[in-house]
């Protein structure tokens, strides 16, 4: 479980996960988990995001969004998720094979169909080559623009001041338009592509022609009052209209959510909801007569970030109790545990969630830091050994990196400390810190050995200056580049 609160990406740096670490009260300790790697600026998108991570959201996005990557002809396993904190009705798509989705869309789509026919109308995007092509609208409004100027300046040479003025004038509204122009094929193009994806993968597309048509009301709104959303995904009658007669006459638009499908989208917004706003307000939406799980859950959260700890335990018990199997309920054991200062009682709660999902690279650095914070000279080798899977299972695991970096220093591996310090600073983007530390690694870890080489890798990629290659070919270098 544990998310938490992102940091800016325009600083290329990586987010934490969910857990404590959204509001005031949060815990310093609370960052259990790996860290995000840089992501290319984004389509559709200004500015800095905030990112977070957890485990079971994250599943359960894939879960209902790797059918539709498939039906695009996309590799599920290349194709990321990622999620942005940040209350606005907003999702894009960015550099490659990457859709963002905000916890404000989450929160307020009302059933999974309508989330993934908004994922699926991203992956348009991305199938289609929209992101490459983006720059092709630029060049046609500065076309147009370019064009309306030069008539203008032929109109005063002509001796046509008022049609030279109007012209020049108009300049920008006319490029405005041809913008826009291809903003809506790209919109339309996407929203057709979303019908046959969501089709092929058995999901139907009412979700998206109800998501649409609930928020028709945001094109009376000016830009100022309309969500983000809105205004990179302009609509319009004719827009809404053509999407939904495409989709009714699809085989799949009268199929509906599974119970299954609903409780893990009711779980996953009572999850966001109770770990980004106050715990009075969580509280307050998921009052003590809601007896569901997902209102049990987000009143355990609510609890533990309220700092009355024995509460959450006890509230968290019940919930393994009803499913024992669920590896979330102990991560969130876990948590409460380790950041209420009792790592060796959170211990083994972390170790069951692992059990339960080992192939989840945030749970083995969840139980590789509890371990560590036990500060047993003992344990150091497994929590290295659990570091590294998660390192190994997600390479740009940053915060697994900096765990890993303590870890290898308190047994004394200077050498293997300094090349995992590199290793995080070069996945938050850092190259100087990267580079420097990775020189420092070369100094102390044997010559030629596979981490010596990796050491190599990555100065030679975070921008070495002529003094750094000059010491590398002196030294001898690994002759490899990295891959990331």
């Amino acid at each position: 479980m544990s998310l938490g609160r992102g940091v800016d990406r325009a600083r290329n740096a990586a987010s934490p996960t969910l857990g404590g670490r959204i509001g005031a009260l949060a815990c310093a300790a609370a960052m259990a988990g790996a860290l995000l790697a840089p992501v290319s600026a984004a389509f559709a998108q200004d500015g800095p995001i905030s990112l977070i991570r957890d485990t079971e959201i994250e599943a359960t996005l894939h879960a209902d969004a790797d059918p539709i990557f498939v039906a695009a002809g996309l590799d599920p396993k290349a194709t990321k998720i990622y999620i942005v904190q940040d209350s606005d009705v907003n999702a894009f798509s960015a550099g490659g094979q990457n859709v963002f989705v905000n916890t404000g869309l989450i929160i307020k789509t009302r059933n999974p169909d309508e989330l993934m026919g908004v994922i699926a109308h991203e992956t348009g995007h991305i199938a289609g080559g929209h992101l490459v092509r983006s720059s092709e609208g630029e060049k046609q409004a500065l076309a147009t623009y370019l064009l309306t100027i030069g008539l203008g300046v032929l109109a005063a040479a002509a001796g046509a001041p008022e049609a030279a003025g109007g012209l020049l004038y108009s300049s920008g509204y006319f490029a405005a338009i041809t913008a826009a122009s291809f903003t809506r094929t790209q919109e339309s193009s996407a929203d057709q592509a979303a019908v046959t994806y969501l089709e092929r993968s058995g999901h139907s597309a009412k979700g998206l022609v109800d998501f649409f048509d609930y928020y028709r009301y945001q094109e009376v709104f000016s830009d100022a009052k309309r969500y983000k959303f809105f205004i990179d995904h302009p609509l319009s009658d004719d827009r809404i209209e053509a999407l939904q007669v495409r989709a009714r006459q699809q085989p799949h638009y009268d199929v509906v959510d599974s119970p299954e499908g609903l409780e893990r989208h009711e779980i996953m917004v009572a999850k966001l909801r109770a770990f980004i706003n106050l715990p009075a307000q969580t509280l307050y939406d998921y009052p003590e007569t809601d007896q569901s799980f997902p209102a049990r859950y987000a009143r355990a959260i609510a609890d533990y970030r309220d700092l009355q700890t024995d509460k959450a335990l006890k509230e968290t018990d019940a919930l393994i109790a009803r499913q024992p199997d669920n590896p979330y309920l102990y991560e969130l054991k876990g948590q409460i545990l380790f950041e209420s200062g009792r790592a060796r009682e959170a211990e083994p709660a972390h170790r069951r969630s692992v059990e339960l999902k080992p192939d989840a690279p945030l749970l083995h650095a969840n139980l590789g830091q509890a371990i560590l914070a036990e500060d047993d000279p003992k344990k150091l080798p497994e929590a290295i050994a659990e570091l590294r899977r998660a390192s190994e299972q997600e390479p740009d695991n940053a915060f697994a990196w900096l765990l890993l970096s303590q870890a290898y220093d308190r047994q004394g591996e200077g050498g293997m400390a300094r090349l995992a310090a590199a290793e995080e600073n070069f996945s938050l983007g850092q190259l100087a810190d990267a580079k420097m530390f990775a020189m420092r690694a070369r100094a102390i870890l044997p010559k030629n050995s596979p981490e010596w080489r990796r050491a190599t890798d990555i100065v030679l990629v975070s921008n070495p200056t002529k003094e750094d290659l000059r010491t590398l070919a002196q030294e001898g270098g690994s002759g490899q580049t990295v891959e990331r």
